[in-house]
């Protein structure tokens, strides 16, 4: 997560009593995160009790395997007598779907990737955006220089992963990516998992559910109600709906502590389900995954907030509706943008990051710069150039339209990101910052742009990525360049204030 962790693991080392919670009823998530912090406390001489409360016993074959073969010493403590550090793991101390086992909150630690709910606790590590918490524990072991994750850690790590976005279908977050590709897990363990995870009485679940489904014969949409279940079951069923010759996209979901579990699908260009799955969860939650398939988890707490009186069914249909009404869609190649209507701005001197395509690959290659938008391939030529924006966003240029834009500098380049993209070369099997290359360029003062800001959900096919298409909300700016009418691109709001001003 590139120096994003705030709070470090060896800075929580003062108390010789330490016990981990996952929330009630733990997934495999809650086990494997719980899991690698008892190993790396245990590691260091601590006192380390692994828990869980509730009345519902842990039995779900997948996870009395997982247990077992891995030899995760986990217990349930109804009443348990917390003395020390505790460390509530996958969920929020004081939230609805832990057990509160201490009255003060004086020494407890948060570590979740749920949207934050409880906010009157200082030490909390919290990353709504990841796919699992396994991967911030993960990426909070990996600041500990003198902890190496073992094997049987790793397993359970990846299996929470892999549970947790619908067996890896709905990874949406570069640094669950990273944490994959570093893994080295014992995959036939794994492949075990995976086949005692489906139950007869999921099966009914699912078959049931797909009598209870609303369609959109306008759009070609389906959403679909599953009653309490295995959230993978989502992903079963939203597979088998995508198949019907009349859905082109779908969404599935069910209610679980605290929220709304959804899964997303689409089998068409002009919806892309991470951007979806985004889109439904804005405000209310987090969403993410990959281009045709993706997921989220909408929060009781903040949809309540929104829409106090509506039905969770009822709000997802409102969203899915949305979601197809309230787009305007442009085509770089095709567009009749009003170009009267657009003012004119040239970019700061902010200085930008730069590097050649053939600086990373020989011609022909195939680069791909892992990003938090999501992974993009680039083609290597002596014609590329690859872009740096100041929050991590990564674009290709044409080399001559660089040339005549930009000027090199020795610079610092100027970057707040959540997340540093990093380069993966499939020829050499490298993978690295896109920083460790990167060379400064600033704007040169006579290129300038007509923009406008947007006043819809915009989707934008680009001359560079047909393919698919870049989203903006409202309030997002929609550029062109004046030399090229053809280059349509939006950038967020924040973005452009920081990047360009009125002329």
């Amino acid at each position: 997560m590139n120096g994003q962790i705030k709070l470090k693991l060896g800075t929580l080392l003062n108390d010789s009593s330490i016990v981990i919670q996952c929330h009630d009823t733990p997934d495999a998530d809650a086990i494997a995160s719980g899991f690698a912090l008892y190993d790396y406390f245990s590691s260091l001489g601590k006192s380390v009790r692994l828990i869980y409360s509730g009345k519902n016993t842990i039995d779900k074959p997948n996870l009395l395997l997982m247990i077992s073969a891995l030899n995760i010493p986990i217990e349930q403590a109804e009443h348990a007598h917390v003395d020390g550090l505790l460390i509530t793991v996958d969920c929020q101390f004081g939230a609805g779907n832990v057990s509160r086992l201490r009255e003060d909150a004086e020494n407890v630690v948060i570590i979740d990737h749920h949207r934050q709910e409880i906010f009157d606790i200082p030490r909390c590590e919290v990353h709504p955006k990841l796919g699992s918490c396994a991967t911030l524990v993960w990426a909070m072991l990996r600041e500990e220089s003198t902890y190496s994750i073992p094997q049987d850690v790793q397993t359970a790590l990846y299996y929470g992963l892999f549970t947790d976005t619908n067996s890896l279908a709905e990874i949406g977050h570069p640094s669950d990516k990273d944490m994959l590709e570093s893994l080295a897990p014992d995959l036939s363990l794994i492949n075990r998992m995976k086949n005692a995870n489906i139950t007869l009485a999921d099966m009914e679940t699912a078959g049931l559910a797909l009598l209870r489904t609303s369609h959109n014969a306008v759009f070609n949409y389906s959403v679909t109600a599953v009653k309490p279940c295995d959230p993978n079951i989502l992903g079963f069923v939203s597979d088998l709906a995508i198949q019907v010759d009349a859905v082109s996209s779908c969404v599935v979901f069910n209610i679980i502590n605290q929220g709304i579990k959804f899964s997303v699908r689409s089998c068409v260009q002009d919806v892309m389900a991470n951007e979806m799955a985004a889109f439904i969860a804005a405000d209310v939650g987090s969403g993410g995954g990959h281009v045709s398939k993706a997921g989220g988890f909408i929060a009781e707490s903040a949809l309540r907030l929104q829409e106090p009186t509506l039905s969770a069914e009822a709000f997802l249909l409102k969203r899915v509706h949305q979601y197809f009404t309230d787009f305007d869609i442009i085509n770089s190649r095709s567009h009749n943008i009003d170009t009267a209507a657009m003012s004119k701005y040239q970019k700061k001197p902010v200085t930008l990051g730069y590097l050649p395509s053939l600086a990373l690959a020989e011609s022909g290659s195939e680069i791909r710069v892992r990003t938090l938008e999501g992974d993009l391939d680039i083609l290597a030529s002596d014609n590329v150039y690859i872009m740096i924006g100041i929050q991590g966003e990564v674009y290709p240029i044409e080399r001559s339209v660089f040339e005549a834009s930009y000027d090199t500098t020795d610079a610092a380049i100027t970057l707040i990101a959540e997340y540093i993209p990093r380069v993966y070369l499939s020829a050499s099997e490298q993978n690295f910052e896109i920083l460790e290359r990167a060379a400064g360029c600033v704007a040169q003062s006579h290129v300038s742009v007509l923009a406008t800001p947007t006043e819809k959900p915009t989707k934008v096919f680009t001359k560079w990525h047909d393919a698919g298409y870049f989203a903006g909300q409202p309030g997002d700016y929609l550029v062109l360049k004046e030399s090229d009418p053809s280059d349509v691109y939006l950038v967020r709001s924040d973005i452009f204030n920081q990047l360009y001003e009125a002329c």
